[in-house]
């Protein structure tokens, strides 16, 4: 379907709605949003190869057709029926977001910020169905409106457009404007329902958020120059509404009226209406940015776990083959690390591993203990990924076992089972893959149904060695993905392993992690070789 007969039928009714209506002025904002917006903005990112574009024209027409009925023969029967046939088709949007999700996870943060917009609309269908129904939400009817407004403009316009925006600029300030984005529009709606001082720090978190975005539309190579201005004039718009937002967010603190919803509605919701919604949609409708379409080809285990991971895991699984480490030979990871010049210790770990012991002390963050202790409650029980709570050094047992190659479909993949006090706490297998002329290290930690994968870039420091996850120079292999189904995805994970000789002839190695950029857990260890412990 053409682009002009998509929109064809959603512009029609806008017309007719607002010709026929009864309804105040104010309303018609929303219906904007309805009619003409959400069509636009779901024009420009959805694919026609989507399935959500094979039933796009079944779901949205009615969806369409029933919000416009709404407006021209108000009928308070059959009101929650059409607004239930709109709320249902933003749920399918929403849904239609966590696909391209799964498809991507965290891996390009201007994609999750597009997703997050396609599923906040969910609430903006929910916040309007909940207004037509006249639910008891413990508002009145008004704010109830000013809700779904609020979750059809700032919550799914402006990161759809801000992930636009990333797809032509990047860089750290990007990654923070743009996580500002998307946390602020729930902050703002849990401020005005639970908090006034919360209502008035989240309006003051979202204008460095737009006002970064201001600064970065003018950093932004456009193909147009026209497209250039106007979504320059739809940010622009937006740090001026913002303004007033903090005007009412700081008058319903002290208990004056610097801003009236009247007032708000008249300014705010019309400059955000005509200058940031329309302006913008017309500026990035006039050349998209493409999407990174690299997305991750690197070979993927096969080995999913049941309820339980545990050494029982193994059996069944492994090979005849020998394998005496975790490499064969460290030669495959040249030219990233030199092996005349690294530590031979260090070699001969990775060559031979099952000749060395562990001994690793754990130290989780304090902010995450809690999540660490109720983690743990599960991990034992899947006996994977089973770490203490305590920092105390530890002992960790076990072996290395070689895996069937057309069990796991990677090559040459081997177990490493780890132990501690005979309660297994790791089932990680190793194998490797080639691309772009580097090779990772390609890990895999069968989980229940599922598992998590671990692409590592090896590189060298001095005589020492590290393995990250990081994907620094655009590297699109490094990573930790979860990997069920036929989905793998990013997440919000990196780990960085160190390891070093010392002089006293052992291994030091520490193993860092974050969850989006926050620390969580270091493991410190220890490793020597046998015939140097009596």
């Amino acid at each position: 379907m053409t682009f002009r007969k998509a929109m064809l039928l959603p512009v029609s009714l806008f017309i007719a709605a607002g010709a026929f209506s009864e309804a105040r002025w104010p309303y018609i904002m929303l219906l904007a949003a309805q009619l003409l917006y959400v069509p636009l903005a779901l024009k420009i990112v959805v694919k026609k190869s989507d399935w959500f574009a094979r039933i796009y024209p079944y779901i949205a027409y009615p969806a369409f057709c029933s919000v416009a009925l709404l407006q021209i023969a108000p009928m308070s029967a059959a009101g929650p029926v059409l607004a239930g046939i709109y709320f249902f088709f933003c749920l399918a949007t929403a849904l239609y977001g966590f696909s391209r999700f799964l498809k991507r996870g965290f891996a390009f943060l201007e994609e999750w910020s597009i997703n997050s917009g396609l599923m906040y609309l969910a609430l903006g269908g929910a916040w309007f169905f909940a207004h037509e129904a006249e639910l008891e939400t413990g508002f009145p009817p008004l704010i109830n409106w000013l809700t779904a407004i609020h979750f059809h403009y700032s919550a799914f316009l402006l990161p759809i457009f801000t992930g636009l925006l990333g797809r032509i600029v990047k860089g750290t300030l990007f990654k923070w404007v743009c996580t500002v984005i998307l946390i602020s529009p729930m902050a703002v709606a849990l401020g005005i329902t639970f908090s006034r001082w919360m209502e008035l720090i989240s309006v003051l978190l979202y204008i460095m958020g737009i006002y970064g975005l201001i600064y970065l539309s003018f950093k932004a190579s456009f193909i147009h120059r026209l497209q250039r201005w106007m979504v320059r004039l739809s940010f622009g718009a937006l740090g001026i509404t913002i303004l007033f937002s903090l005007l009412y967010a700081f008058g319903r603190l002290n208990g004056q009226h610097y801003a009236t919803i009247d007032f708000m509605l008249l300014f705010h919701g019309v400059l955000n209406c005509v200058l940031f919604a329309a302006v913008g949609l017309i500026g990035w409708c006039m050349s998209t940015p493409k999407e990174r379409l690299d997305l991750w080809k690197f070979p993927v285990s096969t080995l999913r776990g049941g309820n339980s991971v545990g050494e029982a895991f193994l059996g069944g699984k492994r090979s005849n083959r020998t394998c005496k480490g975790l490499v064969d030979r460290m030669e495959e990871y040249e030219p990233d690390i030199d092996c005349h010049t690294l530590s031979p210790m260090i070699v001969d770990f990775y060559e031979n591993t099952g000749s060395y012991r562990l001994f690793a002390a754990v130290h989780w963050r304090t902010w995450f203990k809690p999540f660490a202790a109720v983690y743990r409650l599960a991990s034992r029980r899947i006996q994977q990924i089973n770490l203490p709570l305590s920092g105390k050094t530890v002992e960790m047992t076990g072996g290395i076992y070689a895996i069937e190659e057309n069990l796991d479909g990677r090559s040459k993949p081997r177990a490493w089972l780890r132990k501690i006090n005979r309660e297994t706490c790791f089932v990680a297998v190793y194998s490797s893959h080639r691309s772009r002329g580097r090779t990772y290290m390609n890990i895999a930690l069968p989980l229940p149904f599922s598992s998590m994968i671990g692409i590592l870039r090896l590189s060298q420091m001095g005589n020492g060695l590290q393995l990250s996850s990081s994907d620094a120079d655009n590297d699109t292999d490094s990573g930790i993905y979860l990997a069920f189904g036929t989905y793998i995805f990013k997440l919000p994970l990196k780990e960085v392993f160190f390891v070093q000789e010392t002089k006293q002839g052992m291994l030091m190695a520490s193993h860092n992690m974050w969850i989006f950029s926050i620390p969580f857990l270091t493991i410190e260890y220890q490793i020597l070789h046998q015939n140097r412990i009596n």
